[in-house]
């Protein structure tokens, strides 16, 4: 179905560009001068207007068709973000690097811990002897100088034996100036960075839903104004019909109000595309699929404690809460430990090493041996290996040290923004409250005016495109101080 609808829009869309390329957009309405100065030209591409968007609306999808709920009730703000945080593949790729961190503390802490291991071999081998320098398996007196010298043996021979070789081993790390501490410290505090990104993904994710949420309930709103505006041109189509009929009016007022219900039949498609889109972008952040169907619910960002506070206090909040803030954090003294154990390589390592081991030609008569000691290994010459490993370590931690700085002007910036959308869209609903208000008046006293015979077709029209533009505005402000309040919750850090 939703192919269908993308198919048909398609057609809908290059059809009505072909009949009346200046359409009037649904989020930009003409001034009433400019409407007037169109108004000579409308009736000349009203009849082609009228059937190219009566063909389109055949194959159009009624709003009705595009939110079917399912039994269990609606989808509320609360149920779509613990939808996106179980659901969301995001999410799920932090947790996983958060686990990946911790394999890698464990790797690290494993240098420390001691290491033993246990082997056996078994050969089948020849027995025949090599001779090499030093090598004293039978000697025989030189006549010449009476010096030893050794012998191989004349022949070869393809017989073979049994051999025996079990052993276990053991060793641990004494001191190794820092390397392996420093190695496990900075893991650690990679483990927590990647616990703070995590954690930002889920700000990041809930700031996404919220947003969508309340952009797929706009469009629905605008969707329904799209509809009452079709539904009052339809009705003044048939009245200026019956004044036409009448005498009463000119043939030109038809064709002017045909005009404005097929702009207002191009803007319910519209709509209706652009609640299809919201709900796809609703299903996106969510992480579930497109084709889950829903109806929503009427929840809203509830007021945010505190947002009327000063900026200072915002900020000072933020920065306590803001996970990006800690990520960062947690990786700057990773990489400050990390240039510790780096530093360790200029150092000796020292070990206690233990070992015994059993071998022979037969397993019931095998010789035992065993060992005790400790190993001492100190990379003299490395060609600046160490050198460099540290200055690169320096260079990424003077890099994490800048983004730091740069982090806290960002959050500054973001807190004090979406404070001011708060107080903003605040202001702006009692506004378009009252231009709703005084549009719909408007409306009402041009119908009136135009039933009487003392308005015209052209102030009627510009009264209808007023009220449309005002409840077009008024559901955009309701809704934006919801999504600023997302924004603000986002910018605090707060889950």
């Amino acid at each position: 179905m939703v192919r269908d609808l993308a198919r048909d829009l398609r057609r809908a869309r290059f059809a009505f560009h072909q009949a009346m390329p200046k359409a009037i957009s649904f989020f930009h309405v003409p001034s009433p001068r400019h409407a007037r100065r169109r108004a000579g030209t409308r009736h000349l591409v009203a009849v082609v207007t009228i059937a190219g968007v009566s063909a389109i609306l055949t194959h159009a999808v009624r709003a009705d068709d595009l939110t079917p709920g399912e039994p269990g009730g609606k989808l509320s703000l609360a149920r779509a973000e613990a939808l996106a945080i179980q659901h969301q593949p995001n999410v799920a790729v932090a947790a996983g690097q958060t686990e990946a961190s911790e394999g890698r503390v464990e790797q690290a802490r494993a240098g420390y811990l001691p290491q033993a291991a246990i082997t056996g071999v078994y050969q089948r081998t020849t027995g025949n002897f090599a001779p090499r320098p030093g090598g004293l398996p039978s000697t025989a007196i030189d006549p010449a100088t009476g010096m030893s010298i050794v012998r191989a043996t004349s022949s070869w021979s393809s017989q073979t034996y049994n051999y025996f070789n079990f052993g276990a081993s053991a060793s641990q790390l004494l001191y190794d100036f820092g390397q392996t501490n420093g190695k496990w410290h900075a893991a650690q505090a990679s483990r927590d960075a990647a616990r703070e990104n995590e954690r930002t993904v889920r700000v990041q994710t809930l700031f996404g839903v919220r947003r969508a949420y309340l952009q797929a309930r706009a469009q629905a709103e605008l969707l329904g104004v799209a509809q009452d505006t079709v539904k009052n041109q339809e009705k003044h189509v048939n009245q200026t019909q019956g004044f036409v009929r009448a005498g009463i009016r000119p043939d030109i007022d038809l064709a002017t109000v045909r005009t404005e219900l097929a702009n207002a039949k191009v803007q319910l498609v519209m709509a209706n595309n652009n609640l299809l889109l919201a709900r796809a972008t609703l299903n996106q952040s969510m992480g579930i699929p497109g084709t889950t169907r829903y109806d929503l619910g009427d929840d809203d960002v509830a007021p945010i404690d505190g947002e009327d506070r000063s900026i200072d206090d915002l900020v000072n909040q933020a920065v306590k809460s803001r996970p990006e803030l800690a990520n960062l954090a947690d990786q700057r003294r990773a990489q400050e430990l990390t240039v510790h154990a780096l530093k360790g390589g200029y150092g000796p390592a020292l070990g206690a090493t233990a070992g015994a081991t059993e071998a022979g030609t037969q397993v019931d008569n095998m010789v035992p041996n065993w060992y005790v000691g400790l190993s001492l290994a100190w990379p003299i010459l490395q060609g600046g290996l160490t050198r460099g490993q540290v200055r690169e370590a320096n260079g990424t931690l003077r890099a994490l040290t800048a983004n730091e700085e740069a982090l806290l002007l960002q959050i500054r910036i973001d807190v004090e923004t979406a404070q001011l959308a708060v107080m903003a869209a605040k202001s702006t609903i009692a506004a378009a409250e009252e231009a709703l208000a005084n549009a719909r008046d408007q409306l009402r006293l041009a119908e009136r005016r135009y039933e009487t015979g003392l308005g015209s077709a052209i102030e009627l029209g510009d009264a209808q495109v007023a009220a449309t533009a005002a409840a077009a505005q008024e559901v955009t402000a309701r809704f934006s101080l919801g999504t600023a309040r997302a924004q603000l919750l986002a910018a605090l850090g707060v889950v």
